[in-house]
């Protein structure tokens, strides 16, 4: 029975977000683990509209900005996968994660 760990890591700095991958790459590489992805999801284009000004006779407009999104997949390595989703990750990146667990054909439930 092994576990997958899926890493959805989003953010705003599409810069800090790539260098965080690339640890994660390159952590996983050493480590000899299982690595799928990074998987790229189209960037998210977000409006806020921003309230009028104090004097009330004109808008600010909207606030807009892109969310940059990717998923990557460890296959095993619990240890590895614990260590990665313990880390102090910049501010700027938002990280989800989630464990499945996988079974071989054959294997009983427990």
């Amino acid at each position: 029975m092994s576990f997958v760990t899926r890493l959805t890591l989003s953010s705003g700095d599409r810069a800090a977000l790539d260098g965080v991958v690339d640890d994660i790459k390159q952590t996983a590489s050493r480590k000899g683990a299982e690595l799928k992805g990074p998987h790229s999801n189209p960037p998210t284009e977000l409006r806020v509209p921003l309230e009028k000004s104090v004097a009330g006779d004109d808008s600010f407009g909207n606030w807009e900005y892109t969310v940059y999104e990717r998923t990557v997949e460890l296959v095993g390595h619990d240890g590895l996968a614990r260590s990665i989703a313990d880390w102090d990750f910049p501010s700027s990146v938002h990280v989800a994660v989630e464990v499945e667990n996988v079974r071989s054909q054959g294997q009983q439930p427990l």
